[in-house]
């Protein structure tokens, strides 16, 4: 009866199939170990906790909070990257505070996006990077990204093949499911210059900034000088600060950009509850060992996965950052496609994890392993993986 182009636009979700059949699994009894969903497990600090229920309690933070975000807590993200990154940012201008980076990349694509407008995301990609754009009627060009591929190469060649030529583009450095990584400031340099050159929008998901192994550091896009010219970073504490329900992410940078996605806030939400931007401020402010601690606890997680695998045939390399292995499905299986192998992984060896093929173009050879799960069910996983690869 009814038609709705924008829903039409949006395909299957292809990752509820595969949560179909752990759901089901379950309910007969069957032990599934879920290595799907990036869903954190870890609580957050308990000093952030204290803080929050303290706020609860005030009669006052339960009034409307401010779309934008309480001054305190846009004074605290720029302290943070001040003090990370070396960055100096204008709380007024250059920061807002988002629901979780996935409202904010949503909104800001309704905000700067319209209809006939093209937009370059890498391909993997994480789903609301082009079907942000999607909704809001504007058209993707995909960028291959993944192990051997020279992405600024790739990025170059989308936009000459491109027309109308692209507006915006949107990555994520480390890169989510890949796990891609670029080492220093020269790749960013290069597309700040190559931003400039072309009159493109630069929206960069920094959502694994602090999730990083073997002493690799993630470099801030806004570390170029110039980036600030051409684009924004979003960054959420989902991942650093184990406070994923709370939805609490920010976006800084381009003051022109950053005053669009502030406009379009102010028509759409209140902003967060108050007492959670309280105890938001607490986590920037405060003592920063809980995110190294989750960090280890990440890249423990991720050598025993590594190892499992390995020792169950299945050669996948550690990833340098992210909470995610991307894993080369083995070629006797390839075939299968990944929605069917890892129905299979299910069915078999008791292991949801993520179909590459939800993740777009160039991801049906791989799955992603999400390591939310503590170390023991992590060698409980590799053994029912074992079983069904031999």
């Amino acid at each position: 009866m009814f038609e709705f182009n924008r829903i039409k636009r949006l395909p299957p979700y292809v990752f509820a199939i595969v949560n179909t059949l752990k759901t089901e699994a379950r309910q007969k009894g069957e032990d599934i170990i879920d290595l799907g969903m990036g869903n954190p497990d870890m609580s957050a600090p308990k000093h952030v906790i204290d803080k929050l229920c303290e706020a609860a309690k005030n009669p006052k933070n339960h009034r409307y909070s401010a779309s934008k975000g309480i001054t305190q807590l846009r004074m605290a993200i720029c302290e943070w990257y001040k003090r990370r990154f070396d960055v100096e940012l204008n709380p007024e201008t250059e920061t807002v505070v988002t629901i979780g980076s996935k409202e904010g990349l949503s909104h800001l694509a309704l905000a700067t996006i319209q209809p006939g407008d093209v937009v370059m995301t890498p391909a993997p990609a994480y789903p609301i990077h082009p079907y942000s754009v999607i909704i809001a009627g504007g058209e993707v060009t995909s960028v291959p990204i993944g192990p051997g591929i020279d992405f600024f190469t790739e990025l170059e060649k989308a936009y000459k093949k491109t027309w109308p030529r692209p507006k915006m583009l949107i990555m994520n450095f480390p890169h989510n499911p890949t796990t891609i990584v670029v080492e220093g400031l020269d790749f960013f340099k290069k597309v700040v210059a190559f931003a400039k050159e072309n009159n493109i929008i630069v929206i960069h998901d920094f959502a694994y900034a602090d999730l990083c192994f073997d002493k690799y550091k993630a470099p801030s896009f806004l570390q170029v000088p110039g980036a600030k010219d051409v684009g924004v970073e979003f960054f959420s504490m989902t991942k650093s600060y184990s406070m994923a329900g709370w939805r609490v992410g920010f976006c800084v940078g381009n003051k022109e950009i950053v005053g669009a996605l502030i406009k379009i806030k102010s028509y759409l939400d209140y902003g967060m509850f108050q007492p959670i931007q309280i105890a938001s401020i607490v986590a920037l402010r405060g003592p920063q060992g809980c995110v190294k601690d989750f960090t280890k606890i990440y890249e423990s997680r991720r050598n025993e996965l590594i190892k499992g695998l390995n020792k169950a045939g299945w050669k996948v390399e550690p990833p340098k950052a992210t909470m995610f292995v991307w894993a080369k499905i083995p070629d006797e299986f390839r075939k299968m496609g990944s929605l069917e192998f890892c129905k299979l992984l299910i069915k078999e060896g008791g292991v949801a994890v993520s179909p590459g093929i939800g993740f777009g173009e160039g991801g049906d050879e791989y799955v992603r392993f999400a390591l939310v799960e503590n170390e023991h069910r992590i060698k409980q996983a590799t053994k029912g993986i074992k079983k069904v690869l031999s």
